[in-house]
């Protein structure tokens, strides 16, 4: 039996909205924000959600509460589902990290492997919340009765959805940004074994560690 998880990304914030980096600073949602994540939890009742893990930015977790009263349920909070920290970048708009650090913005969206000045890359975000996922995945109880939900950020969201469908580095830069309350859909099923055809059904014990992650969609949800 495959689990399907879905990866949303939190609603706008001030900072959003005026173009500024946040990384790990702990942003509030704007009222656009809000209304955006109290449409994402209209979308999302229909989708079987049966458990919801958040980041512990207000941003996630303001979300993820709007989320979770819609759907009757309390999420969990996990620090290594966080955003990427910027470093020096925290807090600069785009056109001032243009100004005082010339094409690193460039580099930085095309080599996953490269961190602003004192801060993560993608590939350290996607080590940092990968394990995240593989604690989920060994308890069938958050599974059994539906879908889970992953309250995050976009970049973190990025980096971890490249992470799971085992894509290389060089890959990471296909997927576009991550709107907010729009989400990324994946779908884990038990690997194949040849020898042992009927064992691939079920996840279980034995097999759940090397679970298969397909790519069902990406900027899902509704609206800009």
């Amino acid at each position: 039996m495959s689990r399907r998880l879905l990866l949303i990304r939190h609603g706008q914030t001030t900072y959003n909205a005026t173009g500024r980096m946040q990384g790990h600073l702990d942003t509030e949602l704007s009222e656009l924000g809000l209304a955006q994540a109290k449409q994402a939890a209209g979308l999302l009742a229909e989708q079987g959600i049966s458990a919801i893990v958040c980041s512990d930015l207000s941003r996630a977790r303001a979300t993820a509460g709007v989320i979770g009263e819609r759907l009757g349920l309390e999420p969990t909070v996990d620090a290594r589902l966080r955003e990427t920290h910027l470093g020096k970048w925290q807090g600069m708009s785009s056109a001032e990290v243009d100004r005082d650090y010339p094409g690193a913005r460039a580099i930085w969206r095309h080599d996953p492997t490269w961190a602003p000045p004192e801060g993560e890359s993608r590939v350290d975000v996607a080590k940092r919340a990968r394990p995240v996922i593989d604690e989920l995945m060994r308890d069938p109880e958050p599974w059994a009765e539906g879908t889970v939900l992953v309250v995050g950020h976009g970049g973190a969201i990025a980096a971890l959805t490249c992470h799971l469908l085992g894509l290389r580095h060089e890959q990471y830069s296909i997927l576009s940004g991550l709107k907010n309350t729009h989400w990324s859909q994946l779908t884990a099923r038990p690997d194949f074994d040849p020898a042992n055809p009927q064992a691939s059904l079920e996840f279980t014990a034995d097999n759940v560690e090397g679970a298969k992650w397909y790519f069902d969609g990406w900027n899902m949800g509704a609206g800009n």
